[in-house]
């Protein structure tokens, strides 16, 4: 298999951490791409029409994308660990969406000061963004801490990657303030070797 994706990219990290928690990190081959929605890649489109990493060229089908789709499916390969049945299967997905939908918004950010030319870029538009991320994180420390501490899972994946990316992009931010509970998951759950083999680069 080939993972088309970008060392700097957390939805690409996501399912770099679920390689390595299912220990198939050595059956797939990462493949470098560089894209932005202005720049598309012509070797991506292909296999992504929507030419968005991270995307999996599977050796018995067609290449899946969406990386919550890709985590699911590497999951299932390795047995179905990261994915609970039963009670906590639909708290474990919101969240992995919660997670994903702070990324969208923090990504979102990036975007506006690197894609959009300095006299279009929209201060306002930018501080929206954040406060979706700054809601999330409140909701992550006041709601989710109880789930984040039990058996590892791919609700607890998504939120640590996308912790991992506020300190990568955002750091001024200080996302730790005012949320003791969070800062310490995360401090234990980011030195996981999944994680350290994974920091983003870039």
């Amino acid at each position: 298999m080939k993972l088309y994706m970008s060392p700097a990219s957390p939805f690409v990290r996501k399912v770099l951490v679920v390689l390595h928690e299912t220990d198939q990190a050595d059956a797939v081959e990462l493949v470098p791409v560089s894209v932005t929605a202005l720049n598309p890649s012509d070797a991506l489109i292909p296999k992504n029409p929507l030419s968005k990493i991270p995307a999996l060229e599977r050796d018995d089908g067609p290449t899946i994308y969406d990386s919550r789709v890709i985590c699911a499916y590497l999951d299932d390969l390795s047995g179905g660990r990261l994915y609970r049945q039963g009670p906590g299967k639909w708290d474990q997905l919101t969240l992995e969406a919660t997670a994903d939908g702070l990324l969208d918004a923090a990504v979102l950010m990036v975007y506006e000061g690197r894609v959009r030319p300095e006299d279009m870029q929209f201060a306002p538009w930018v501080e929206a963004q954040w406060a979706k991320v700054d809601r999330a994180l409140t909701a992550l420390e006041s709601r989710w801490i109880p789930h984040l501490s039990g058996p590892i899972d791919i609700g607890q994946v998504a939120v640590g990657c996308a912790l991992g990316y506020l300190d990568f992009r955002h750091a001024d931010r200080g996302w730790r303030t005012g949320r003791p509970a969070l800062a310490a998951w995360y401090d234990g759950f980011s030195a996981r070797s999944s994680m350290r083999a994974t920091a983003p680069q870039g």
